[in-house]
């Protein structure tokens, strides 16, 4: 039973895992639930879309602690470790993970694109009783099966996503390291040449390529994709293909029989020391430490 529809007899935990949003880092997801406390931080590589629809919630992101109760929405960049170290035992939250590739296909303002993507967070009470429908809606329809429902929830959530900059909002500074003065103002065609970039990236991160691959892929020259890319999302190309890389590796060493070379290559990195130095950089941690300290969580989870 879904433990939206049942008691909470006990607090779900988040066990992330090669079939969760983790491990599927180039898939837009929605979900409807009872949250799941998370007993560690965790990252992926899609912008978050979190409705309360009842109870409340708190957060740890990029060194900010946000509560959040019934009828509040936020927006934030995944990318970043972040924790849902809280909530009330009556909570239902709803929401979505969009990868890069849709959410610069939405015509959100830049002042927000560019600043959710450096680590605020997007927060609005600016929400009614459609939202309690229809986020439930598009979840019924992702999971029915049927490929026209699926395509007309995601549509749907992502109109309802633009909407949130024509109604009162509010951005929440970040408070960890911020490259604010590199992002620029852009055209909307230039997010569109994201996107394409986003496409090329999400089918390939796993194979070797490069920003010459990448800007090859959306008719750019390399040094011009490079420059577009960091300033309409604040990363360097490379940066966002070792995030993919890295949410694919988080989920895996979620597996018991993990082998930390192996998820390594499997992940897409040359070498075992790059893949050290990259998962280090934003877990602060290595792989194998990281591994250990989730099976102990896991062990002990309520």
């Amino acid at each position: 039973m879904d433990l939206a529809e049942s008691k909470i007899v006990r607090r779900a935990v988040y066990q992330p895992g090669a079939s969760s949003i983790e491990g599927l880092p180039t898939a837009l997801q929605m979900f409807h639930n009872h949250p799941p406390v998370m007993l560690m931080p965790h990252w992926h590589v899609q912008v978050e879309v979190n409705y309360i629809m009842q109870g409340s919630v708190h957060y740890r992101m990029n060194g900010q602690k946000i509560s959040m109760k019934a009828g509040d929405m936020c927006l934030f960049w995944g990318g970043q470790p972040h924790q849902m170290d809280d909530c009330s035992e009556d909570a239902i939250y709803a929401g979505g993970h969009l990868p890069l590739v849709y959410f610069f296909r939405m015509r959100l303002p830049i002042n927000i694109s560019s600043r959710l993507m450096n680590g605020e967070i997007l927060f609005t009470s600016a929400t009614d009783a459609a939202d309690l429908e229809n986020f439930p809606r598009w979840v019924r329809y992702t999971k029915s099966g049927d490929p026209a429902k699926a395509q007309h929830a995601v549509d749907e959530m992502l109109l309802r996503v633009e909407r949130i900059a024509l109604e009162p909002y509010s951005m929440i500074p970040t408070l960890g390291p911020t490259d604010a003065d590199d992002i620029e103002q852009c055209y909307p065609q230039s997010s569109r040449s994201v996107a394409r970039m986003c496409d090329f990236i999400a089918v390939n991160f796993l194979q070797e390529i490069d920003s010459v691959d990448i800007a090859r892929a959306a008719d750019l020259h390399p040094k011009y994709a490079m420059n577009l890319f960091k300033k309409t999302t604040g990363m360097t190309l490379s940066k966002y293909v070792n995030l993919l890389r890295l949410s694919r590796a988080q989920a895996m060493l979620m597996n018991d029989e993990a082998n930390v070379l192996q998820v390594a290559m499997d992940s897409g990195f040359g070498s075992i020391s790059a893949f050290n130095k990259s998962f280090r950089h934003i877990a602060g941690m290595s792989p194998s430490d990281f591994r250990r300290d989730a099976r102990m969580v896991t062990q002990y989870a309520p």
